[in-house]
C-alpha cells in the first residue's frame, strides 16, 4: 500500500474545482443567510445559539474519538471561558479542556497558525494524561497506524509518516496553512476548499500521539473562519459523527492518492450539512425563547426541570417524547403525580400528544 505522503508529488494535492462549484456557491449563500438570521436576533438569543453550537461541536468531536462528556460540564467550561459565569470548577478535566479549546479556536481565528498554538491546543485537550507526550510532536519509533478490529485481527487503514519526519512535515504544513490563507502568497480563495485540504493534510501527518482528529477538525474550522473573516458558526463534528463510517472511509481513500477531488466533494458536503444544522439550531433557539415568553411563570419547579431536560436534546427533540413514566423517573414522583403534571401542561398547551397512544402511556412533545 502506498500512502499520499510516500508519493513523489507530496504534498502538492491536485483537484478539479469545476466539479464542486455549485456546492461552493451554496456555501457562500448559506453563510450570508445564517449571518443575517443571527444578526436579527436579540443579543442574548444570539449568544445562546452560539454557545449551543459550540457545545455540540465539543461533545461530538469527543464522541467521534469514543469519549462521552457531560453536556453540563462542557457548557459550564465554555461559558466560563467566555466570561459569562464565574470560573468553572469540574472534576472532568476533559470537559474543561475541550471547552477551552472551542473558545480559543473561536477567539484566535485571525491569528496565523503556529507550532506553539498547536501545542497549546494539544495541552488543553490532553493535559491530564500522564502516559503520553503532551504538547509536543510524537517521537516514538513505532509506526503511527490507524487500525481497527480485535487484537490479533487488526486491519491497518493508514500509516502516517515516521516520527522522525514529523517536525519537518509540520513546519511545511504550518507554512502552507499560513501562505494559503487570506492575503497569503498562495491564497486559496474558496474557504471550504482550504478547510478540506487543511484537515486532510494534517490528518495525513498525524503529528501527535493522540488528539489528532479533534485538533484536525479545529484546524478545518479555523480555515473556514479565516475565509469568511468571522468565527464560523457550525459544528463539523456533529455532522461527521452522524455518519462516522462515511468520514473514515472518505479519509482512508483520500490518504491513498494526491488527487483529492472526491475528498473535497465529500468534505464540502459535510460543511453544507453542518450549515443546515446551524440554521435549524438557530430556529430552535428562537422557538425556545418564544416558548418561555408564552409560558412565563406557568411552570412548577418539577415541570421546568423536565422541560429543560427535553430541550437539551435540540431541534430533533426528546427521543420517544415524554410520558408519565419518564416524567416520574426524572422528577422522582409517583406515576399519578407525573400524569397530573403532564395534564396541567397539556391544558395550557405547553405540550402536545405524539402518536396514537392514549391514557397514561401517551407520549408528549413540547409545543414549540
Amino acid at each position: 500500500m502506498t500512502y499520499n505522503w510516500q508519493r513523489e508529488e507530496w504534498p502538492d494535492f491536485t483537484y478539479n474545482i469545476s466539479e464542486i462549484e455549485e456546492k461552493l456557491y451554496q456555501f457562500s449563500e448559506k453563510t450570508g443567510l445564517i449571518s443575517g438570521i443571527l444578526k436579527a436576533l436579540p443579543a442574548d438569543t444570539q449568544m445562546e445559539a452560539i454557545i449551543d453550537i459550540m457545545v455540540a461541536e465539543a461533545i461530538k468531536t469527543s464522541e467521534i474519538e469514543g469519549e462521552y462528556l457531560s453536556r453540563k460540564d462542557v457548557m459550564s467550561s465554555i461559558r466560563s471561558r467566555l466570561g459569562l459565569i464565574e470560573k468553572h470548577h469540574t472534576s472532568d478535566k476533559k470537559a474543561k479542556g475541550i471547552g477551552e479549546l472551542m473558545v480559543d479556536v473561536r477567539n484566535t481565528y485571525k491569528k496565523k497558525l503556529t507550532r506553539e498554538q498547536l501545542f497549546s491546543w494539544h495541552t488543553m485537550l490532553l493535559g491530564s494524561e500522564t502516559k503520553m507526550k503532551v504538547g509536543a510532536w510524537r517521537d516514538h519509533p513505532e509506526p503511527m497506524e490507524v487500525v481497527s478490529g480485535a487484537l490479533g485481527k487488526e486491519k491497518v487503514h493508514y500509516e502516517a509518516p515516521p516520527s522522525e519526519r514529523v517536525p519537518e512535515e509540520m513546519d511545511r504544513f504550518i507554512t502552507w496553512f499560513n501562505e494559503s490563507g487570506p492575503g497569503g502568497k498562495n491564497e486559496i480563495k474558496k474557504a471550504p476548499i482550504r478547510s478540506a485540504i487543511a484537515h486532510l493534510y494534517f490528518e495525513s501527518i498525524h503529528p501527535f500521539e493522540d488528539g489528532n482528529g479533534r485538533i484536525g477538525r479545529a484546524i478545518a474550522e479555523k480555515a473556514l473562519s479565516q475565509g469568511i473573516n468571522r468565527p464560523v458558526l457550525l459544528s463539523l463534528s456533529k455532522t461527521i459523527e452522524a455518519e462516522k463510517n462515511n468520514y473514515y472511509n472518505a479519509l482512508e481513500n483520500a490518504q491513498r492518492s494526491i488527487e483529492i477531488t472526491t475528498w473535497l466533494s465529500y468534505f464540502v458536503d459535510v460543511i453544507l450539512d453542518a450549515q443546515q444544522d446551524t440554521e435549524d439550531q438557530i430556529d430552535f433557539v428562537l422557538k425556545k425563547t418564544m416558548f418561555f415568553d408564552r409560558f412565563r411563570d406557568k411552570f412548577s419547579e418539577r415541570q421546568l426541570k423536565v422541560i429543560k431536560r427535553m430541550l437539551e436534546e435540540g431541534p430533533k427533540g426528546f427521543v420517544g417524547g415524554i410520558n408519565a413514566s419518564k416524567y416520574g423517573t426524572l422528577t422522582k414522583v409517583s406515576k399519578a403525580t407525573a400524569t397530573r403534571d403532564l395534564q396541567d401542561l397539556l391544558a395550557i398547551k405547553a405540550i402536545i400528544p405524539l402518536g396514537e397512544s392514549g391514557g397514561r402511556s401517551t407520549r408528549y412533545g413540547l409545543n414549540l
